[in-house]
C-alpha cells in the first residue's frame, strides 16, 4: 500500500498539471481573441483604406461667355445656371478628338462624376475672374473608374467592372499621361450623404454625431450623477429606494432599441420634438446612458473611505458640504471616467435612433439641433444596404472612423483614471 506521503505527491502532481493545463487553455483562449481581432481589423482596413483617397481626372478647361445665358455672366443668376456640364464634357472631348459618334462621346462624358460640374460652379462663382480664361483642374471621376484605377474588379483577373473596353482604354491612356491620380478624399469628411459614391461623404453623419452626443452629455452627466449622490449619500433606505436601485439595474441591461420605442413613444407623438434631429436622439441616447453613469458614480462613491465623511462632519461641515467639498472631488475623476464609457456605448448605437427618423436620407450637413440629421453608425447602416462596390469602401472607411472615435474615446477613459484616481 502506498504510504500517505506517496498519496500526497501524486495529488499534488495532479493539481499542479491541472493547474498547467488551466493556465495553457487561459493563454490559448487570449491568442485566440486577439487572432480574431487582429483578422477583423485586418479586413476593414483592407477594404476600407481606399476610401480615403479620390481618383481625380486633370481637365484643360475654358470657361468661355458661350456657356453663359445671353452671353453676358453678370449676377449671380447667371453664374449660378451657366452650363458646366457642357465645359466639362466639351474638355473631354479635346482630350479624345478621334472620339466623334455620339455613343462613344455619351460613354466618354460617362467617365466624369455628376458632382464635377457643381465644384466647377462653386469655382467660378468663387472667382467670377475666371470668366473667359482657361485653367487646369482635377476633378472626381465617375465611380467605375474610381474603382478600376483601384484594381477592384467585379469579374475574373484582368476585367474592367463595369466599363467597357473602350472605357478602359480611355482611362489607362490618362492614367499613362500622368492625367488620372489618386488624392486625398478631403471630401468624405466635409460632405454629407450622396447617391454618388464618390460624391457621398461622412461629414453630415460626423455633425450629427456630435451634436446628438453633445446633448446627452449635458443631460446624462448632471443627471446621472446627481441620481448616483442622492442614492448613494441622502436617500433613506427603504423599499422605495430599494426598487429604484433594482430598476436602475434593470434598465441597464434593456435592449437599446427598446429606447427607441421609448423616445418614440414619449418625445415625438407626446412631447412633439421633430424626428430625425439631434435634440430627440440625444434625449433618447440620454435614457440609455443613465443607468450605466449612476451605476458606475455609485461604485465610485463608495469606495471613498468614510474616513473622509467624518473627518469632515467633525470639523462641523453640514453633510452637504461633506458631499460637494470632500467626497465629490475625490470620486470625480472616477466619475468622468464612466460617463465616457457610457458615451462611448451611445457612440455605437443606431437601434434606438432608427426607431425616432434618424435613417433618413440626409444630404446637407445639420447646422442646428433641430436640424434633420443622421449619426455615424446609421450612415455605416444606410451604406451597407448599398449595391454599388464604392459603397462597400466607403463603409469600411466609416467604420475605421467609428472605431478611431470608439479607441480615442476608451483610452481617454483609462488616462483620466491612471492619471487621477486615488488609491486608499
Amino acid at each position: 500500500m502506498p504510504s500517505t506521503v506517496e498519496l500526497m505527491q501524486r495529488s499534488l502532481k495532479r493539481r499542479y498539471a491541472a493547474e498547467r493545463r488551466f493556465r495553457l487553455y487561459g493563454l490559448l483562449s487570449i491568442l485566440a481573441a486577439l487572432l480574431f481581432l487582429l483578422f477583423l481589423f485586418g479586413a476593414i482596413i483592407s477594404k476600407g483604406y481606399m476610401g480615403f483617397l479620390q481618383t481625380r481626372v486633370l481637365l484643360p478647361l475654358t470657361i468661355s461667355t458661350e456657356y453663359f445665358e445671353a452671353g453676358a455672366p453678370e449676377d449671380i443668376e447667371a453664374l449660378r445656371g451657366a452650363n458646366y456640364n457642357g465645359m466639362i464634357k466639351d474638355a473631354m472631348r479635346d482630350l479624345f478628338p478621334q472620339v466623334t459618334k455620339r455613343g462613344e462621346r455619351r460613354s466618354l462624358s460617362r467617365l466624369i462624376s455628376p458632382g464635377a460640374a457643381d465644384i466647377l460652379r462653386n469655382k467660378v462663382m468663387a472667382d467670377p475672374g475666371l470668366i473667359g480664361s482657361s485653367m487646369e483642374l482635377w476633378l472626381p471621376v465617375d465611380d467605375d473608374v474610381d474603382m478600376y484605377i483601384k484594381g477592384h474588379f467585379d469579374g475574373e483577373a484582368g476585367s474592367t467592372g463595369r466599363l467597357n473596353s473602350q472605357q478602359a482604354a480611355w482611362v489607362d491612356g490618362l492614367h499613362a499621361d500622368g492625367k488620372i491620380k489618386k488624392f486625398f478624399n478631403t471630401g468624405f469628411f466635409t460632405s454629407g450623404d450622396s447617391r454618388e459614391p464618390e460624391l457621398a461623404g461622412i461629414g453630415g453623419a460626423l455633425m450629427g454625431t456630435f451634436l446628438t452626443l453633445l446633448v446627452t452629455l449635458a443631460l446624462s452627466f448632471p443627471i446621472g450623477v446627481g441620481a448616483a449622490v442622492y442614492l448613494e449619500e441622502f436617500a433613506p433606505k427603504n423599499r422605495w429606494t430599494d426598487l429604484i436601485e433594482v430598476n436602475i439595474n434593470n434598465l441597464a441591461a434593456v435592449p437599446s432599441i427598446v429606447f427607441g420605442l421609448l423616445g418614440l413613444a414619449v418625445f415625438i407623438n407626446f412631447f412633439g420634438t421633430p424626428r430625425s434631429a439631434p435634440i430627440t436622439g440625444g434625449f433618447v441616447l440620454t435614457l440609455m446612458t443613465l443607468p450605466t453613469i449612476i451605476i458606475s458614480s455609485r461604485a465610485v462613491l463608495k469606495s471613498v473611505p468614510p474616513s473622509i465623511r467624518e473627518a469632515a462632519l467633525g470639523v462641523g461641515a453640514s453633510r452637504v458640504q461633506m458631499m460637494f467639498h470632500h467626497v465629490l472631488p475625490q470620486a470625480l475623476p472616477g466619475m468622468l471616467t464612466g460617463t465616457i464609457i457610457g458615451m462611448s456605448q451611445a457612440l455605437g448605437e443606431s437601434a434606438p435612433l432608427l426607431m425616432i427618423g434618424m435613417v433618413a436620407f440626409i444630404v446637407d450637413v445639420p447646422g442646428g439641433f433641430l436640424d434633420p440629421s443622421t449619426v455615424l453608425p446609421v450612415q455605416i447602416f444606410l451604406w451597407a444596404d448599398s449595391p454599388e462596390r464604392a459603397f462597400v469602401e466607403r463603409t469600411s472607411a466609416a467604420i475605421i472612423v467609428l472605431l478611431g472615435f470608439l479607441v480615442l474615446m476608451n483610452a481617454t477613459a483609462i488616462y483620466l483614471r491612471k492619471r487621477y484616481e486615488k488609491q486608499w
